[in-house]
């Protein structure tokens, strides 16, 4: 293929194994900034990102765990929800913040938002950090987005886990060629 940005595109994997450092000032600003590049009709920014780090991670893992309490989760949910932050040294939920527009859905938003995880997430595996989209249960629980301080409209799009792989990633799924998943109209 050639191109560092085709490699870039066609090398991407999740990684789950993610320590020390976390992306600094100078990564997180080239990440934001890829994040407000994504596709956005009528360009309504239609997100916001809160980031954790330090004692942010348990700040969260704990807003996480009440609200699987108030919920009524299982106990063992409520009890690792505490520690679910804390698997990688950075957290940003990123959330589509509904912006009413008479053209653009909110589906279209959350779309839009959903992409600024995957330029995030890309941006940092350009800079050599890892990285994994996490969504769950947090993602949809309401009580959380509202200890978030985000309204009743709005919608976490997933938990973007920033870092530096501890471990090689694992490889994407053999055998799927893309043929398998296209359909010529």
């Amino acid at each position: 293929m050639g191109t560092p940005v085709l490699n870039l595109l066609l090398e991407r994997r999740s990684c789950s194994s993610l320590g020390e450092p976390a992306p600094d000032e100078q990564a997180l600003d080239v990440i934001f900034r890829a994040a407000l590049r994504v596709p956005d009709f009528q360009r309504l920014r239609p997100y916001r990102f809160l980031v954790a780090s330090g004692d942010g991670l348990h700040r969260l893992g704990a807003l996480m765990q009440d609200a699987a309490r108030q919920s009524g989760l299982a106990d063992e949910i409520v009890d690792r929800a505490l520690g679910m932050p804390k698997r990688a040294p950075m957290v940003v939920v990123v959330a589509a913040i509904h912006r009413p527009h008479k053209v653009v859905t909110p589906f279209e938003q959350q779309l839009t938002a959903g992409c600024a995880v995957m330029a995030m997430q890309m941006a940092a595996f350009a800079q050599g950090y890892g990285g994994i989209w996490r969504s769950g249960w947090p993602m949809f629980n309401r009580t959380l987005h509202s200890a978030l301080g985000l309204a009743e409209a709005d919608q976490i799009v997933g938990f973007l886990y920033l870092g530096t792989p501890t471990a090689e990633p694992k490889n994407p799924l053999p055998g799927a060629e893309w043929a398998s998943f296209v359909q010529w109209l």
